[in-house]
């Protein structure tokens, strides 16, 4: 089979195409023929920073096509998504039934990509800031994959306004077709009114003015790969905290949560209210392009490779 391998320090050629054996699902593992591979930041800026060998996991669906031993709950020849640890960039690969769920015949397999671990991050990091009806919701990164299902969802649960934040004025319109009430830019002086929860996926010098949006008493959820540090006396003098999120958090520690909320992402998928946007389909073999397109942060939704 075909697979993606990184070589550290290797320029424009750190991610090469390779041939590799077949993998075997493990106990409790599904063998998955892929049909589509989410591309994500945090493994970009991973595989940008790494100095040893990374290995390219991350999200896939396809086609089941053998079982470990003790699996239940699915079969050879469903259609499923998950998140896999490693390889992910390949032909086949290996996927744990806990981090697996069904495709409903209505989706593609780019469609489940696009939704399922992007949405359960944008639902999950929305609940932990604990939002209240009539509450006002900024997102930054609204233009990412996250960020696209986030502003939907915002505007889905009743936020009375909804603020998007990118980093550009070419992608004012893109966000407002999802649903923003607002438009803000990184580099404007003033983000308008304050907000009651701020959804942030960028960091770095964007938490500044992200908790300075915040209104008395406001949340905001760190979610980001991107780090940066906060000033305490803008918490203080707001009332004001930051709440830490990381997915891998719920999934390992809260795995009824984590199944509810993905259930919630396919009624919410088929009634309408999440619509995934996918920005390129690109050929495993130029995943090298998937991850510059990621780094320019030029995206409007998900960069998906396709096998």
């Amino acid at each position: 089979m075909r697979r993606v391998r990184h070589q550290p320090d290797g320029g424009p050629e750190a991610l090469v195409i390779e041939e590799a054996p077949v993998p075997d699902p493990g106990p409790g593992e599904l063998l998955v023929r892929t049909e589509a591979i989410g591309v994500t930041l945090p493994l970009v800026r991973k595989v940008r920073e790494a100095v040893a060998p990374v290995s390219l996991g991350g999200e896939v669906a396809g086609t089941v096509v053998a079982l470990g031993d003790g699996v239940t709950g699915f079969a050879v020849g469903d259609r499923v998504t998950g998140l896999c640890f490693s390889h992910g960039y390949a032909e086949l690969a290996v996927v744990h039934q806990a981090m697996a769920s069904a495709v409903p015949d209505r989706a593609s397999a780019v469609d489940a990509v696009a939704l399922v671990r992007s949405g359960l991050v944008a639902l999950s990091a929305y609940a932990a800031g604990r939002p209240r009806p009539g509450d006002a919701v900024l997102v930054t990164a609204a233009a990412s994959a996250v960020g696209t299902l986030a502003v939907q969802y915002a505007k889905a649960d009743g936020a009375s306004r909804v603020v998007a934040a990118v980093g550009s004025a070419a992608k004012e319109a893109y966000v407002r077709a999802l649903g923003a009430d607002e438009v803000v830019r990184y580099d404007d002086a003033s983000w308008g009114d304050p907000v009651d929860v701020v959804l942030d996926g960028v960091g770095g010098e964007v938490l500044g003015p992200a908790v300075r949006a915040l209104a008395p008493g406001g949340r905001l959820v760190a979610f980001s790969s991107g780090g940066g540090t906060v000033d305490a006396y803008e918490l203080l003098v707001r009332s004001a905290s930051v709440i830490g999120f990381q997915m891998a958090a719920v999934a390992r520690g809260e795995p009824e949560t984590y199944a509810r909320r993905r259930d919630e992402l396919w009624e919410l998928h088929r009634d309408g209210a999440l619509s995934p946007r996918v920005f390129a389909e690109i050929p495993l073999a130029e995943a090298a392009r998937a991850h510059a397109i990621i780094e320019s942060r030029r995206n409007l939704g998900k960069v998906v490779l396709v096998p």
